[in-house]
């Protein structure tokens, strides 16, 4: 489980990350010039909160609304721009920490490493007869990033430290620490808007910005440290611990950034005084004893790996990529990685790059894009065992909810909350595009906060947490219910619609051939409706509340209009059976139903079932990074695993530096997602994929083995976790199930679905009763705590 390669990192993508969930670097390894390119998480533009609500939008619904009923698709897709708000703000790179040395640039035996077993960045080389070695690691516990130099020869380590910022900034030294203090820009344009002055800072003394400081401290082990306005200078010495720590001026969402440089600077400074007092041996312990207690809880084995052990991950990919079972194995358990280094409790949601962004203009700002990409984010955070790790997107939820209140007041005269195709920090919940600049396409979707809740009871399924589903979920998912309540209204059949209504960036051609985007009751609102009021409907009965809303909600259910199947025996992605403007286009989202949602089902609804896989079909098996993510949970939920490894496949395709390309994705050098360019949602969407092919438990059962490839005839995996609060353990040979473990989390039935008949239910060595449901089903009375083996 390491990423390994034979040379320094030349551009970003080559580079490996290493994060603490509010600490994030991309380490380079040039032998001459280490380079730490440095965020963290709470520095983003902007002065704080903004009311991006507009009053003049309730004026137009009913105007857009009249448009889509005449059939006026293009004006009502003109006329909506008048709903929109202002762009939201973006995520900033902090800077960079240089360490520069005086080798000459010659060297030999080079290796450089990204060990997943224990979260360590490692380089190696030898110059003359001493052997150099750097280790890098951001430790959650003392919330810092440490880099470890050291030498095989006493008193030959000579180098310099810098530090450097995008951002305006001063820097400085103070007892041996070099320190940097710098401000955000007071606003950035979004990359795709073209605009004379995208990026405005304030002045250094005075910004309404955010403020950051970023500090190094040295430990030594022999040899001298020097500190000048040039940096720290060290001489002589044999082993170095260099720690970073930063701050910024971030006081919460709904409070505009404050802090002098004085208290940013104590913060990392008191930081900084707690880690340099421990030896290097303990931080580096505590890092580990942290990071494992959540990475080892899954182990996957697919096969012996084709690849030799020492091979350079780049030229892996591109040699062997997903015919090698083992660079398969790696790729899932990057992703469970890159969700724990980007996102713990108490930190930020992981973003559309987890934490790690070098640009002041990144792509799509670096947000929160919430009609589809921070949900992928967090697809594999209760099935991967990492449940503590979806913290930060259910805090964040219940953040957005609050200004989502008043954007549904203001802009819709709707009760409950809502939120759009964006967020940022300061959880702007209106929908973007600079008054009318934007794209209704993607602007006009009033359907995220939908879509969120299903994590919030997603959390609930997995851990059976009722004080988190009665204090802080099911308060948020009835807002949401509120708000839809409202924007649901009936059409001439008496159908409950939504309108205006979008198919997430995807438009449609009319009978006359013009393009549009906004129509009525799309396929994905309705989906995504169904599942709100599903499992809010479910989280009311559990918690013996809302009997009145109850049955408000379960008559909304029964009205809602009901999917369609199109002319090609397609899932009809638009109320009318219009024609894609591109049949092969990277979003799916009319099949939100099949994944993540549970509305469609082989057993409940095998119509629409196999209509949604032929809408599948229709789109290809191209895609950009995250869309081919998308497609391999799709498949793996259709039970298909030759064509979802056939989607592994295509994803597992080495990328370059090559720019944005909407149709074709992949991964670079450094295992990241392309869509390209870099989006970490890819990442995340493969490894909940993976676990897919092997546990589903969606549908009221666990179900072993449902999208075995038949590449994969031999293997196992240790710790997925199925709803209910169960872990599962799996041994398959010769293509079918061996043994499977259950631990159940919870008592109560339990159902188990696999590829074979199972003979016999053991625990604790005794025999367990079970029914026989069907050839492949069977039925058991758990126990909570007990481990249960099928055979």
């Amino acid at each position: 489980m390491k990423l390994r390669y034979n040379s320094c990192a030349k551009a970003w993508t080559e580079a490996l990350p290493v994060g603490n969930g509010r600490l994030g670097a991309m380490v380079f390894g040039d032998p001459e010039t280490e380079r730490l390119q440095l965020n963290e998480d709470t520095l983003w533009s902007g002065p704080g909160p903004v009311d991006g609500n507009n009053p003049g939008a309730k004026e137009a619904l009913a105007e857009v609304r009249a448009l889509i009923a005449e059939g006026r698709y293009a004006e009502a897709d003109t006329k909506s721009k008048e709903m929109m708000g202002p762009y939201n703000e973006s995520y900033m790179p902090l800077g960079d920490l240089y360490v520069k040395f005086r080798h000459g640039g010659v060297i030999r035996d080079y290796a450089r490493s990204l060990d997943l077993t224990n979260a360590l960045s490692q380089v190696t080389y030898r110059i003359g007869q001493v052997s150099y070695t750097r280790e890098v690691f951001a430790s959650f516990p003392d919330q810092v990033i440490a880099l470890r130099l050291e030498a095989s020869v006493p008193g030959t380590l000579h180098f310099t430290v810098k530090l450097d910022s995008p951002h305006p900034y001063r820097s400085g030294t103070a007892a041996d620490q070099l320190y940097m203090q710098g401000i955000s820009p007071e606003h950035v344009d979004p990359n795709y808007y073209n605009t004379d002055q995208p990026v405005v800072y304030g002045s250094l003394d005075e910004t309404e910005a955010m403020r950051f400081e970023g500090r190094v401290a040295v430990q030594l082990a022999g040899g001298t440290c020097r500190a000048d306005h040039d940096g720290l200078h060290v001489q002589d010495a044999t082993a170095v611990t260099l720690l970073f720590s930063a701050e910024t001026g971030f006081q919460g969402y709904d409070r505009p950034p404050a802090g002098t440089n004085s208290e940013l600077a104590s913060a990392n400074i008191e930081r900084l005084q707690r880690a340099i007092a421990k030896p290097y041996a303990e931080l580096r312990q505590a890092h580990i004893d942290d990071y494992t207690a959540l990475y080892n809880r899954v182990e996957l084995d697919l096969g012996e790996s084709l690849a030799p052990e020492e091979m350079p991950t780049d030229r892996r990919i591109a040699e062997f990529g997903a015919k090698d079972p083992g660079l398969v194995q790696l790729l899932f358990q990057y992703g469970r990685y890159l969700l724990i280094a980007s996102s713990r409790p108490g930190s930020q949601p992981a973003n559309l790059q987890g934490i790690w962004n070098k640009e002041l203009r990144p792509p799509w700002s670096s947000n929160w894009t919430l009609n589809i990409n921070a949900q992928m984010n967090y697809w594999l955070a209760e099935t991967c065992s990492l449940s503590e790790c979806h913290e930060p997107l259910l805090r964040y939820i219940g953040q957005l909810s609050q200004n989502g209140r008043k954007t549904a007041e203001v802009n819709y005269g709707c009760r409950g909350w809502v939120a759009h195709h964006n967020g940022d920090i300061w959880c702007q919940s209106a929908p973007v595009g600079d008054y009318g600049e934007g794209d209704p396409v993607w602007a006009m979707w009033p359907m995220s906060a939908a879509w969120l809740c299903q994590h919030l009871w997603e959390h609930y399924a997995f851990t059976k947490d009722e004080r988190f589903l009665r204090d802080q979920a099911y308060p948020v998912m009835r807002e949401a219910v509120l708000f839809c309540l409202d924007w649901l209204h009936p059409d001439e059949n008496g159908h409950l619609i939504t309108s205006p209504s979008t198919s997430p960036e995807h438009k449609f051609v009319t009978a006359d051939g013009q393009l549009a985007a906004v129509s009525q009751a799309t396929t994905m609102d309705l989906s995504l409706i169904w599942d709100l009021l599903t499992n809010a409907i479910q989280a009311a009965e559990l918690l013996e509340s809302d009997e009145g809303l109850r049955a408000e909600m379960a008559a909304a259910l029964d009205k809602l209009k009901p999917l369609q199947i199109g002319k090609h025996g397609q899932l009809q992605e638009w109320s009318v059976d219009w024609d894609d403007q591109d049949v092969h286009h990277r979003h799916v989202s009319h099949l939100f139903g099949i994944y993540p949602g549970r509305q469609l089902t082989p057993q409940g609804t095998p119509q629409l079932f196999e209509a949604a896989k032929q809408s599948l079909e229709r789109r290809g098996d191209g895609g950009t990074g995250w869309s081919l993510a998308w497609k391999i949970c799709l498949w793996s939920r259709f039970q298909d695993g030759n064509r979802t490894l056939q989607l592994i496949s295509n994803l597992l395709q080495l990328v370059g530096e090559d720019g944005t390309n909407y149709h074709r994705g992949g991964v670079y050098a450094n295992l990241f997602d392309a869509h390209p360019p870099f989006q970490i949602d890819g990442n995340f969407g493969f490894t909940a994929g993976v676990a897919e092919m092997l546990v589903q438990s969606h549908d009221g059962e666990i179900c072993l083995l449902p999208a075995l490839p038949d590449a994969w005839p031999n293997g196992s995996v240790r710790g997925l976790r199925a709803r209910g609060g169960h872990t599962v353990h799996l041994i398959w040979a010769e293509g079918a199930m061996q043994e499977a473990e259950i631990e159940a989390g919870f008592g109560g039935s339990c159902r188990v679905r696999t590829q074979g008949k199972v003979q016999a239910v053991e625990s604790d060595g005794k025999s367990i009763p079970f029914e026989r449901v069907a050839d492949d089903v069977i039925r058991f009375d758990a126990e909570a705590g007990q481990v249960y083996r099928l055979k």
